[in-house]
């Protein structure tokens, strides 16, 4: 397996899949990162664990639990970037933390957050709702409302952290989620079961896997959501899920829309027509996520359009054009409102930041990372061994 290897303060990042030719741009790509208090003076544990905290996940301001000061405080992250999803196995002692209004303005783009607790006790409120996770236990939460936790014993979490215009590639929810998933549920299952799979494998993945695996992440996410519409949980109370003939309706009206994404009269009414519904069963299949079919189709087309821009050196008027956009300007505008800048300065961006993440279909994380060129001062370098473990402190969960 390829890679750059790179020591940063109390982190080792390894880089997957490499990058292509300049002219070519970067591939896909997963970045693996750990995290750990091992050597950190017991006086600067609890800075440190917020820096840490705000790194991998969101902003956040964190206190140490009184039961365990600095000297007994233990703590680690694994962060895996999957083209710009996350995935980070956390473990902790008992601690605290708040995000606040304020430093969820200064926090960048909205994500959606899965977590599944492995041990331990934590409890979560956010938006007025308060949940205790304990293991076994998976919740959703959204990074755009105020939130506040308390670890009550040592705990292991793992977190998918999903931008929320990937999500919607894939007809995910589009309002705010939060709650309780249900473990009963064989989508939620089956969601839990595949990121055990992902952090194990992740750092091994070729470029091409990657993309597939973020799709996979993200389908199975959706599919958790969805399946909670109607009962207490993330989804809003009072929603019916589509039955299950239309909901199988659905999954191949999304494939034959997948397969003809080029073409200049792809409409509410040609996909109705080639499938043999009204244009308001069309409609009613795309109701359940919140979104229409015109939108869904845009959602798609920018998305495909994104994978091109960073692939290869063909102009933004090419692949506007190639994706049914035949006004230049409009492509801009709408590439804007999703991705929140210009198709040239994503191009830019995303060939000069570290670790660059391009996906066959996604939309850029812009989720925090660790400063690999600007180590934060006071922390101890640590060498995390070949395989990833070392302790209680770093092994991959």
């Amino acid at each position: 397996m390829s890679g750059d290897r790179r020591r940063v303060s109390w982190s080792r990042t390894r880089t997957t899949g490499g990058q292509a030719t300049r002219g070519g741009g970067p591939v896909n790509t997963t970045r693996v990162e750990h995290f750990t208090l091992d050597g950190v003076p017991p006086q600067e544990r609890e800075q440190r664990w917020q820096e840490v905290v705000s790194a991998t996940h969101f902003d956040t301001r964190v206190r140490l639990s009184p039961d365990h000061p600095g000297q007994a405080f233990r703590a680690s992250a694994r962060r895996v970037h999957v083209d710009d999803l996350a995935l980070v196995d956390t473990r902790c002692d008992p601690c605290t933390g708040v995000r606040s209004r304020g430093r969820i303005q200064d926090g960048g783009a909205d994500h959606v957050i899965v977590v599944f607790t492995r041990a331990g006790r934590e409890t979560v409120a956010q938006g007025g709702d308060t949940r205790e996770l304990r293991r076994g236990g998976g919740a959703v939460w959204d990074s755009t409302s105020a939130t506040r936790f308390q670890v009550w014993e040592p705990l292991v979490k793992r977190s998918l952290i999903i931008p929320r215009s990937a999500l919607r590639e894939v007809g995910g929810p589009r309002g705010p989620v939060r709650g309780v998933l249900d473990q009963a549920e064989p989508a939620t299952k089956l969601l839990a079961d595949y990121l055990d799979v992902l952090a194990r494998t992740a750092e091994e993945l070729s470029p091409a896997a990657v993309a597939s695996a973020r799709t996979a992440a993200l389908h199975l996410v959706s599919a958790a959501l969805l399946a909670d519409r109607g009962r207490s949980g993330p989804a809003a109370a009072g929603s019916v899920p589509l039955p299950l003939p239309l909901s199988l309706r659905r999954a191949a009206v999304v494939r034959w829309i997948e397969r003809n994404l080029n073409r200049p009269d792809l409409t509410p009414a040609l996909v109705a027509q080639g499938h043999g519904l009204s244009v308001r069963t069309l409609h009613r299949l795309f109701e359940e996520s919140g979104e229409t079919v015109a939108g869904f189709v845009r959602t798609r087309r920018l998305a495909r359009a994104r994978a091109d821009l960073t692939a290869g050196e063909e102009p933004v008027s090419v692949i506007a054009a190639r994706w049914g956009f035949a006004d230049p300007s409009h492509f801009t505008r709408a590439f804007g409102e999703v991705y929140g800048t210009t198709p040239t300065r994503y191009r830019a961006d995303a060939r000069t930041r570290p670790g660059a993440r391009v996906g066959a279909d996604g939309a850029d994380a812009r989720v925090p990372s660790v400063g690999v060129e600007r180590p934060v001062p006071g922390t101890q370098r640590q060498a995390v061994p070949q395989d990833g473990g070392q302790d209680r402190g770093t092994r991959p969960m």
